[in-house]
């Protein structure tokens, strides 16, 4: 599929510049735009970048292009407050990413080697400490710059990763798995026990982290996996409430046999249809 921008980039760019100036305007700008400060804006930001996301999950070009505009528009937005308090403006901006990728793509724009996305990821982060040790920060561990800020999962499997660069690992896949029943027999024996609820929520804690570790072994994203999780819990129990609704019944009045049974048929019909829409292809 190819597309025809209805103006040349840096025009729409400049436009977008522009409006997100006039929003911010003090005189006769937008008073919500003018109340936010970079704290109030992140949660937005987060949000739309998750929004991107789920618009690639559903394959659904249409719906990428609005929330990539969507996304670009809260880069625009902290790079106009920048600019109010002096510190930088959009073009600061792009300037910073395109001497960032040059200098983390040698064997692109130089003459160093690299065969293969492994080393070129160990190498990207040789890089980063490079230009963290340049800006003088200290690092101490390998596990040094991992935003405190990221989602709980991103974060997890990054410290891993980090971890097992430096040899922190497992041999093999038997291992991961073995620590994972370790946790859970763990988290078992606390609650056997009836030990406080702040141990019985750490060994979960514990539980999760090596599920996270799991998912690395497997090559997976532990994000993405969840989220397909909670999206197929989503499905079934739509088709629960459906059934119930059907027999002009109440979940809350219902015994568990009855909500398991809803929920067999539930997974029953969704595999059904994919079956369906495999067959179909």
């Amino acid at each position: 599929m190819s597309h025809k921008p209805s103006a040349p980039a840096g025009v729409a760019l400049a436009e977008l510049l522009q409006i997100m100036a006039r929003l911010r305007d003090p005189e006769g700008g937008c008073p919500w735009d003018l109340e936010q400060d970079f704290a109030s804006i992140a949660p937005y930001t987060l949000e739309e970048a998750y929004e991107v996301a789920e618009a690639i999950q559903r394959n659904d070009a249409d719906d990428l292009r609005d929330e990539l505009g969507d996304l670009l528009f809260q880069v625009v937005f902290h790079a106009q407050m920048a600019h109010e308090k002096g510190w930088f403006d959009f073009d600061d901006v792009v300037v910073a990413i395109n001497r960032k990728l040059v200098r983390r793509h040698p064997h692109v724009f130089a003459d160093e080697e690299i065969f293969d996305a492994r080393a070129q990821t160990e190498a990207w982060e040789q890089h980063k400490a490079s230009e963290r040790a340049a800006k003088g920060l200290v690092c101490d561990s390998a596990v040094d710059g991992v935003p405190l800020a990221m989602p709980a999962l991103v974060r997890a499997q990054k410290i891993q990763r980090r971890a097992a660069r430096v040899g922190f690992d497992w041999d093999d896949i038997q291992g991961v798995v073995d620590k994972l029943e370790e946790e859970l027999a763990e988290l078992k024996q606390a609650l056997d026990a009836r030990e406080p609820v702040e141990r019985v929520q750490e060994e979960l804690g514990d539980l999760l982290f090596s599920g996270v570790n799991l998912a690395r072994f497997l090559e997976a994203d532990a994000e993405s996996l969840l989220r397909h999780a909670s999206h197929k819990f989503e499905c079934r129990f739509r088709l629960v409430e459906r059934f119930a609704q059907r027999e002009q019944r109440k979940l809350q009045d219902c015994t568990l046999a009855e909500l398991e049974a809803y929920w067999q048929a539930a997974k029953q019909q969704l595999a059904g249809e994919a079956s369906s829409r495999t067959d179909g292809n």
